[in-house]
């Protein structure tokens, strides 16, 4: 019997293992790819597209600096739902469900994609906090202006609404077409890895 296949083709031609996920696999057009086409919120959001994860990705990134994430670590904010790339985006109810197998698939992707792109393998504490932070901000801000959730409700789940500039959020709470949340993401990697 033919063990079952482990591994996803991407649009590159590059083979990534996903019980073993190598660094050398790992290409930014495939992730970029990838996220402008992997839906937040199961895809129950308001607006002509899906919200992406792409998108949501730059938003984490946009607010972990303004808050004061150091440069080096701006890249690690933006990468840090890349794993979803492959996976897709599960929501947190269903991660409860899955479990620590899903738990353990998404901790090696991430390893080998900062790995890849010059990133510690682990996070020091400081950024991923700082990372987590504007991970929730930026949940609560989608939440009430996309998917559906009244100001009370949003506070139960994600906390009081962050207190940033609404110039700051706005731009990127009305839903992208895959294309151009694919090229914004790739824009801003460019900037963040030179």
């Amino acid at each position: 019997m033919t063990p079952p296949r482990a591994w996803q083709r991407m649009l590159s031609g590059r083979r990534l293992d996903l019980l073993d996920p190598s660094p050398v696999d790992i290409e930014m057009e495939d992730v970029a790819h990838g996220l402008s086409r992997v839906a937040r919120w199961n895809g129950q959001t308001s607006g002509d597209w899906a919200y992406s994860v792409a998108q949501h990705s730059l938003l984490v990134e946009a607010i972990a600096g303004h808050r004061g994430l150091a440069r080096r670590w701006r890249l690690a904010a933006l990468l840090h739902d890349a794993p979803e790339y492959v996976i897709g985006d599960l929501i947190t109810p269903f991660k409860a469900i899955v479990g620590i197998e899903y738990r353990d698939l998404e901790a090696r992707l991430a390893r080998a994609i900062r790995i890849r792109f010059g990133l510690s393998a682990t996070l020091p504490k400081a950024p991923q906090t700082a990372i987590k932070r504007a991970d929730r901000a930026a949940a609560h801000f989608e939440a009430t202006a996309l998917a559906g959730f009244g100001d009370t409700e949003a506070r139960r789940y994600f906390g009081r609404e962050p207190d940033l500039p609404r110039t700051l959020v706005e731009s990127y709470l009305s839903p992208w077409p895959p294309a151009e949340a694919k090229r914004r993401f790739l824009a801003r990697y460019a900037v963040l890895e030179a």
